[in-house]
């Protein structure tokens, strides 16, 4: 099992719009190529957030190749998207790790 981690720190003053568009729209696209099989949106919490609060998406994926046609057939689009809507006014990196053990 993979876990894929978007970290975001967004503006203050885009917050709630940028939280409703990933919790309607953004995750639902995601999940919806079935590349995915489980998510969480979580808040960082004892970050500094001068420039505003820091969020990190965890998708769950089966295993490397599913990632890679993600990475290939679904990503593009899904980012190009992300930066028309909400321009320069984020940040984000991304992480793929390697699950070793889960409850």
């Amino acid at each position: 099992m993979l876990l894929y981690n978007v970290t975001v720190k967004i503006e203050p003053s885009l917050v709630d719009e940028w939280l409703e568009w990933m919790v309607m729209v953004h995750i639902p696209q995601v999940m919806a190529t079935g590349k995915f099989q489980d998510y969480r949106l979580c808040r960082m919490l004892g970050e500094e957030e001068v420039d505003g609060p820091t969020y990190a998406t965890q998708y769950y994926c089966p295993d490397l190749e599913t990632f890679q046609r993600y990475q290939q057939e679904d990503a593009p689009a899904l980012q190009q998207d992300y930066r028309e809507r909400f321009g320069n006014r984020y940040v984000a990196f991304r992480s793929l790790l390697e699950v070793i053990d889960q409850a």
